[in-house]
């Protein structure tokens, strides 16, 4: 089953994208994502989803940015509220509650560390150990972006194995397995190894943001317990690079 875009009644200039530098972002204007949602898994109780790149995980305040995963979910699913968010850049796996109790229920199992995600990614160079551990604390920056600091910001840890070396360009196909769940994370935790995710627009050298159209950053797989039974649940999303 898909969520179907809306239909698109806005120009190309209109839905030209504008990543603005002020602090209340309403002047970014995100392009139109003729890309469906795509549902892996629904029951009375959650949905799982596989949200497609270049499509907002929620509504912006900008009118023109009426169009996002919660905007869609809700024209079917009325009481849909999202568990947690992807970027707007970022593909795969969310978790999506149909009532209070279930939200309730894995917004704990978040907060527990008890949620397993995985994530594929795409990386500017050769990474040079097979796998590793990137433990570097962030701290919200100049709107939209995060930052590294090591005085005033939160613990953050990703752990990283090496799938892939890629030539002409290098390149280096990583599995992340986030820790914690800090904003941009994975994208500031590449940064600080020298290794930026392709395709960022917020943190690379226009030669990596050349490489990729897309942030190369996908959800691949989650682990949760049923809210109800307490059964483990793993769902995979295939990831298309």
């Amino acid at each position: 089953m898909n969520s179907t875009a809306p239909e698109n009644t806005l120009s190309k200039k209109e839905h030209s994208t504008e990543i603005s530098k002020s602090n209340n972002g309403d002047d970014f204007i995100a392009p139109f994502c003729a890309q469906q949602i795509e549902i892996l898994l629904q029951n009375e109780d959650f949905l799982i989803i596989n949200k497609p790149s270049g499509l907002l995980s929620l509504s912006g305040k900008n009118p023109l940015n009426f169009d996002s995963v919660h905007y869609r979910l809700v024209q079917d699913f009325p009481s849909a509220t999202l568990v947690h968010r992807l970027d707007f850049g970022t593909s795969g796996i969310m978790l999506v509650a149909l009532n209070k109790a279930v939200n309730a229920d894995f917004t704990k199992q978040l907060q527990n560390r008890t949620v397993v995600k995985h994530y594929i990614a795409i990386l500017q160079g050769h990474v040079g150990k097979g796998s590793g551990s990137i433990d570097v604390p962030l701290a919200k920056g100049i709107f939209p972006r995060q930052k590294i600091c090591y005085e005033q910001g939160k613990a953050a840890l990703s752990e990283y194995q090496v799938l892939a070396k890629l030539d002409e360009p290098a390149l280096t196909k990583v599995q992340f397995t986030p820790q914690t769940g800090r904003t941009h994370q994975l994208r500031l935790h590449s940064l600080a190894i020298g290794h930026p995710i392709i395709g960022c627009d917020l943190y690379n050298n226009d030669t990596s943001q050349a490489l990729a159209p897309r942030l190369m950053l996908h959800a691949s797989l989650l682990e949760f317990d049923h809210p109800f039974t307490g059964q483990r649940i793993s769902v995979a999303c295939e990831c298309s690079f």
